[in-house]
């Protein structure tokens, strides 16, 4: 059975007795009632916590948990009547029945032990992206959110865009024939992704700022010094606690083709890095990986390789494209056996068959895929809530797209290997050392 197919019956069978609380339900007479607002806790309020809480102000927004008090100041005076919290373990325990759903956007190695304290709970859940930090822990995630029946998304805002449903009714279409080869990726922000560079300031010793609960912040992983090389928005360049360029952006790059192909796991990721040393990259991201999933042939489609490229690798640029215009940077090139097309992040922003006149020639296909207003992911999830349906990407979906980043994290530890990879087994075919890599060590008080 084909992946969306399957997602389809277990979401009918899973949501078809999914009781929207009432205190969402409108009132008979078609005006709302009182208390008609979803009640909403944010775990992780600065920063991409602070973007979606915009997005989602309309409703109830009643805690606010943040271990960094310097972070949380913005939505805190955006959302004043909000109770404030440290601990999201203490946010339960007081506010347990005021919430009805949660945001998690924490830095990766929190997310699986926040959104199971949510689900637990039966709270809904929207989760950043990638889903977490690890693939025993979106498995688990998304197993936890099946049982409990509750409305979840995660946070690749392109999935909700007009520009994802067209490319996928172009493929439909047969705009570029039999998709055989994709070339991803991302070069934004290298200086993020790739710390090398801050190697020998670690010897240094640092106090802990006023304001930042620092054990919080670590949460479930082992105990280290405060750095302030790691907040706010660096640690995405440390293995420990992100997921590098690829785990950032694979959930908005390849979301397009993982939708429109009905992609499953790859059955081999083979990942090139540049200047390997494996004392140093299992600390930090390279400064450039070329990575390779290769994809099983299907019903529908043939054998499809997707090569993925960041930081100072780049994706390369296509014959078909015209001479003076740009090739894309983040974004995918996408060939096919009549034809390519080329987009940037985010769904597909600004997809276009090339050469241009291709695109010019081609006539737009008929929708077959529901636009959501306004292209609206948080509200996307929040009708999803109300009407008792999943949302668009759901941990079903953007779980699984998130194991996609999560296999090449490992395959970057066994660089020039070609890892087998066995996803109903949960397990590399080829490699004992990859295979402890796939589920995290926690430290004692934490599960």
């Amino acid at each position: 059975m084909q992946r969306r197919q399957f997602l389809s019956k277990s979401a009918a069978a899973t949501f078809g007795f999914q009781v929207v609380a009432s205190h969402v339900v409108r009132a008979q007479d078609g005006k709302p009632s009182p208390n008609s607002k979803i009640r909403i806790g944010a775990i992780g309020c600065g920063g991409r916590g602070e973007a979606n809480l915009d997005g989602m102000k309309d409703e109830a927004i009643v805690a606010l948990c943040d271990v960094d008090e310097r972070r949380a100041a913005g939505a805190r005076k955006k959302f004043p009547d909000a109770k404030t919290f440290v601990d999201y373990r203490a946010m339960f325990a007081e506010m347990g029945d005021q919430i009805d759903a949660v945001l998690v956007a924490t830095p990766d190695h929190t997310h699986a032990v926040a959104v199971h304290a949510a689900i637990e709970k039966g709270k809904h859940v929207y989760c950043e992206k990638p889903l977490a930090k690890s693939i025993a822990e979106v498995r688990s995630m998304r197993q936890a959110a099946l049982e409990k029946k509750v409305i979840t998304q995660v946070g690749n805002q392109g999935h909700s865009s007009d520009h994802i449903r067209l490319f996928c009714e172009m493929v439909w279409s047969g705009a570029i024939g039999e998709v055989t080869e994709v070339h991803a990726g991302c070069d934004a922000f290298k200086n993020v992704y790739c710390q090398i560079d801050k190697i020998g300031d670690f010897t240094q010793q640092h106090e802990i700022p006023a304001g930042l609960d620092w054990q919080q912040w670590l949460g479930p992983l082992p105990d280290r010094p405060y750095h302030p090389h790691y907040l706010p928005f660096n640690w995405r360049g440390y293995s420990a606690y992100g997921s590098g360029c690829i785990g950032d952006w694979v959930c908005h790059v390849l979301d397009p083709t993982f939708w429109a192909l009905d992609l499953a796991m790859p059955t081999a990721i083979t990942a090139e890095v540049q200047g390997y040393d494996p004392m140093i990259h299992a600390e930090f991201y390279p400064a450039g990986t070329r990575i390779t999933f290769e994809f099983a042939a299907t019903e529908k489609n043939g054998p499809i390789k997707i090569i993925w490229h960041d930081g100072e690798e780049s994706i390369p640029r296509p014959k078909e494209l015209e001479e003076g215009r740009n090739p894309v940077r983040t974004g995918a090139v996408v060939h096919g056996t009549e034809g390519v097309i080329m987009h940037g992040s985010h769904g597909a922003g600004g997809c276009r068959l090339i050469p241009e006149a291709r695109m010019k020639a081609f006539e737009r296909p008929e929708q077959k895929i529901p636009r959501v207003p306004g292209g609206h992911h948080q509200k996307d999830w929040l009708t999803a809530i109300r009407e008792g349906r999943q949302a668009g990407s759901n941990f079903e979906y953007g779980g699984a797209l998130s194991e996609i980043g999560l296999l090449a994290m490992i395959a970057i530890r066994r660089p020039g290997k070609r890892l087998e990879w066995d996803a109903q087994a949960m397990q590399f075919k080829n490699d004992a050392l990859a295979n402890t890599l796939i589920k995290p060590v926690y430290r004692a008080g934490w599960a």
